[in-house]
């Protein structure tokens, strides 16, 4: 690292995640905006997707330290100190050697989606996802004029019809996808690039749940797969990956994401356009402090973290099943969202999201958000107190209205 500024080093510290901490008053969306998306206020939220947690004490020492030092002026990304971070935890999760000359960087993962959208398709373009899909993506989709093609997670035959078509110019995947959590396979990977490649078509991969792959599976970069792909076919093709550390460790408040570009020239777009376009030459020096502190430091912290989620994860699929057997739920691949499916109960939805609120005074996301009636997605990255409170007001609500 630089001389000057650099993150503290902490001592290991026992990770505490079951203490509630109160986030109301603090402008939370998932707390304090609840009545903007269910009409009541004071609910119980399992909603937005950020976590009820702290982040990580050594992200959070070196946010303290960086304030002291007390000068916050314009920054630079385009610093060894946050490339190496970036290339330092790719090698040691992933196993993956990236270029960081191919690094590029944004204000959120959204944002980079959609200039990425603007740069390589235009008004009524298809942009081909899974289906479910994140509302994220639907509303950059459908803002910008595109129009979204939908097809089934796992449905191969039907992605390549979607990527035939003329207009078809992106492709984007959720690596791993939300809201199932499903987490794709090397070969799954490789053959949608097969089709993409085939078919003129970009892929933009969203990797922003990446470092809550939970045991039993793992993450293949997209960054790997293209790569070898090119190897093999003497061809770049176009790509793009984008993620942030925002998710794991939660702090999308910052304001911070990264990305690769594939090609030379889409790179050299994509800066001019952030700097000149959108302004957006210099970045928040506290998101850069965080994501190299999580980089260097925080790999334990997110370990203990994925255990304990993985345990509430566990609590949902005991308690459900135990009261529904026919559900046979099991926990996503990936994620700290456990997405239910309820329609071998004949569950109506509206019935129950009224009852969920207004008896339950709870919050849970319904899956026709993510085109998917018949689902629910539920957030259990908070205190097992909490998840124990949300997953009986579920079982109770469901019985109201079976």
């Amino acid at each position: 690292m630089s001389e000057g500024w650099r993150p503290p080093v902490t001592t290991p510290v026992r990770y505490d995640f079951d203490t509630v901490i109160d986030r109301r008053g603090t402008w939370c969306v998932q707390w304090d905006g609840v009545a903007e998306r269910f009409g009541v206020d004071g609910l119980l939220p399992f909603t937005i997707s950020d976590m009820d947690f702290e982040t990580a004490p050594e992200v959070l020492a070196a946010l303290r330290a960086r304030l002291d030092h007390g000068v916050l002026g314009y920054t630079t990304w385009q610093q060894d100190d946050f490339r190496s971070a970036v290339a330092h935890w790719h090698a040691t999760r992933y196993g993956t050697e990236i270029d960081t000359g191919r690094l590029v960087y944004g204000p959120s993962v959204l944002n980079q989606f959609s200039q990425l959208l603007q740069m390589w398709t235009a008004e009524g373009d298809g942009v081909v996802a899974h289906t479910p899909t994140y509302d994220g993506f639907r509303k950059a989709i459908t803002g910008l004029g595109r129009e979204l093609r939908g097809v089934p997670v796992g449905d191969v035959d039907a992605l390549e019809r979607e990527l035939a078509r003329a207009d078809a110019k992106v492709l984007v995947l959720c690596s791993p996808h939300n809201p199932t959590g499903r987490v794709w396979t090397e070969a799954e990977l490789r053959e949608m690039t097969v089709l993409a490649r085939r078919h003129g078509v970009a892929v933009v991969s969203d990797e922003i749940h990446a470092d809550f792959v939970h045991e039993g599976h793992v993450h293949v970069p997209y960054s790997r797969v293209a790569d070898d792909f090119a190897a093999e076919s003497a061809g770049e093709g176009r790509w793009a990956v984008i993620t942030s550390a925002s998710k794991s460790f939660n702090f999308p408040a910052l304001s911070g994401s990264y990305g690769l570009i594939g090609d030379p020239a889409d790179r050299a777009e994509y800066l001019r356009r952030m700097e000149t376009g959108e302004g957006l030459a210099s970045p928040a020096v506290l998101a850069l402090t965080a994501h190299i502190a999580a980089y260097r430091q925080g790999a334990d912290w997110l370990d203990a973290l994925r255990a304990y989620v993985a345990d509430n994860l566990a609590l949902v699929a005991e308690r459900l099943n135990a009261a529904y057997p026919e559900l046979a739920w099991e926990p996503p691949q990936a994620g700290y969202l456990a997405w239910v499916d309820l329609r071998p109960l004949g569950v109506d939805d509206d019935a129950l999201q009224r009852v969920l609120i207004e008896r339950e005074k709870v919050a849970i996301m319904p899956g026709a958000v993510y085109g998917a009636p018949g689902f629910l997605r539920l957030n259990v990255g908070c205190a097992r107190s909490k998840v124990e409170a949300g997953v009986s007001a579920l079982v109770r609500g469901i019985a109201a209205v079976r």
